[in-house]
């Protein structure tokens, strides 16, 4: 396994959720954004949102908001770009223009949470032609240090391109196939760049670290036959 970077892409013409209660509450509480739709104007705060990025580290996360706010030039010092989660310590959100930088910290359950109320977020606030990343570090089989991957689909511990969820005691299978159209224009503007190695691939997601995909780290655990 070798260190590479990874990027998952996912668009959105509209932000539409299967809940049909959604929008008959009195009030919807983001608990773990520290947001609400009676607390905040969400359209006011979010509906110019046009690209969300989300990774697991939030220094990393605070890192990339800074750095979108120096290449669009915007006004004010990116030092000073104010995490709107403040009032939780589960994720950290900055927005910068049309630009939403979240943390979802590592594993499944940690991910999932912040998409739950991401994806109501983006409803309440209206948001349309939205395109979601998930940028971070991963391994790599076959691919020389520093590559870029543009994952093309998940895929579970058995490689199969899918996603297998316990809701209410019933097990969901929902498919991971991302947007190829996105990640092929993503691929062609990756030429304009120097030194950066990138290719289409596919990313493993396990419900593990150290079992789920056997990285060279030695488990703590021991196996026996």
């Amino acid at each position: 396994l070798e260190l590479g970077q990874q990027l998952n892409i996912i668009s959105l013409s509209s932000v539409q959720v299967k809940n049909p209660h959604l929008d008959t509450m009195e009030e919807d509480i983001l608990y773990h954004f520290s947001l609400g739709t009676k607390t905040h104007n969400l359209p006011e705060m979010f509906g110019d949102i046009k690209f969300v990025c989300v990774g697991g580290s939030a220094n990393r996360m605070r890192a990339f908001a800074q750095f979108i706010h120096q290449e669009l030039q915007l006004p004010g010092n990116s030092e000073e770009i104010r995490d709107i989660c403040e009032g939780t310590d589960r994720y950290c959100m900055y927005k910068v223009g049309p630009v939403l930088s979240i943390s979802h910290g590592m594993g499944v359950p940690s991910i999932s949470i912040m998409l739950h109320e991401l994806i109501k977020l983006l409803h309440h606030a209206h948001c349309r032609d939205v395109v979601l990343f998930r940028i971070g570090t991963s391994g790599g089989v076959g691919l020389a240090p520093g590559t870029v991957v543009i994952s093309s689909k998940a895929v579970d511990h058995s490689f199969h391109p899918q996603f297998e969820q316990v809701v209410l005691g019933k097990v969901i299978t929902r498919s991971t196939e991302l947007d190829e159209g996105l990640a092929n224009e993503l691929l062609q503007y990756s030429t304009e760049l120097q030194d950066l190695p990138t290719v289409i691939g596919n990313t493993m997601c396990t419900h593990d670290f150290y079992e789920g995909k056997q990285p060279l780290t030695p488990s703590p655990i021991l196996i026996f036959n």
